[in-house]
């Protein structure tokens, strides 16, 4: 099955073919999902990073604007 993956072909067999494609095609699909996720996880941390440093401000503390 490795050897499907890398782009082997090991004949002319179109079953093994047809399997190759779709693995190739099943390895693509998931990096896409996972750059996907990626990406929104990227996302999500910075907004709680963002959110973390709004709560970490305490306006009752804070000097009062000038007037």
């Amino acid at each position: 099955m490795a050897k499907a993956l890398l782009g082997y072909v090991g004949g002319s067999d179109p079953r093994l073919l047809a399997e190759m494609r779709r693995l190739q095609q099943r390895v693509q699909d998931l990096e896409s999902e996972l750059g996907r996720i990626q990406a929104e996880n990227d996302e999500l941390t910075a907004a709680a990073s963002h959110d973390r440093i709004m709560e970490s401000v305490d306006a009752h503390q804070a000097e009062p604007a000038l007037t």
